[in-house]
């Protein structure tokens, strides 16, 4: 069976090489250092359920287990721990940090106001139709590709660039910029919804949210974008999620 370090390293480059063998559309891949690659690897491996919330991270075993020195491993966790998804504890060491129902409800109101004034200003601003629209497509295309292929972490990167890519057609640098410092925090937590409801039901949500955007009528926008992030996020048990697959992981 493969080990969990392998299997971090597997998800860690999953994007990469999907991106390198997809077509046109794609953006060329930027030079990545190890502290690039350690931070992708921790996201893949928290939104796949490899690393779950509260587990402690020994900075010396993960450097064992990614095949690098103690150095960018100690980097990435610091710049995580700015970012939220990791917390160090006094004599505890560092932990990724809890999810639990409240912390989602919390991330959830800060979405909802950063992306409803984004679709918003895109709406006003004509950025909802033709090619404007061409990154979204590919987010739901790449999403609709890795739920079919039961990726936790391939979906939960796709949905990511489509919320990225819906507050950068928004206009306003302010709102992405504060999007962004979510985006790690909510990787994780999309691919831990994965194991509590149908990752169909994720790619279905995302094509009604296009479908509303495209068409252009705000109160249908904000009401699917509040059933989306809002009332689907609510009706899950985060705190329940977490504890089921640690005790599926941590099975004999």
């Amino acid at each position: 069976m493969t080990d969990t370090g392998e299997q971090v390293r597997a998800a860690g480059t999953a994007t990469e090489e999907r991106a390198k063998s997809s077509g046109p559309d794609w953006q060329p891949l930027q030079p990545q250092t190890l502290v690039d690659h350690a931070i992708e690897a921790i996201i893949a491996g928290a939104a796949a359920g490899l690393i779950l919330p509260g587990d402690r991270i020994v900075e010396v075993d993960l450097a064992r287990k990614l095949g690098v020195s103690r150095v960018p491993v100690r980097e990435a966790l610091r710049l995580l721990e700015s970012q939220g998804v990791v917390v160090s504890e006094p004599y505890k060491g560092i932990k990724l940090r809890p999810v639990t129902n409240e912390r989602v409800s919390d991330l959830i109101e800060a979405r909802i106001a950063l992306e409803a004034s984004a679709v918003a200003r895109a709406v006003a601003a004509g950025r909802n139709r033709g090619a404007h629209l061409d990154e979204l497509r590919a987010a739901v295309a790449e999403m609709e590709l890795m739920a079919a292929r039961g990726s936790a972490y391939g979906v939960a990167v796709a949905d990511t660039a489509f919320h990225r890519a819906l507050c950068r057609l928004g206009g306003n640098s302010v709102t992405f910029d504060l999007w962004e410092t979510l985006a790690p925090q909510c990787t994780i937590i999309f691919g831990l919804a994965t194991f509590g409801k149908p990752m169909a039901g994720v790619v279905e949500e995302h094509v009604d949210l296009l479908a509303a955007f495209e068409a252009g009528d705000i109160a249908v926008i904000t009401r699917t974008l509040d059933e989306h992030i809002t009332v689907m996020n609510h009706a899950m048990d985060y705190e329940t999620i977490v504890a089921q697959r640690r005790r599926e992981r941590d099975m004999p």
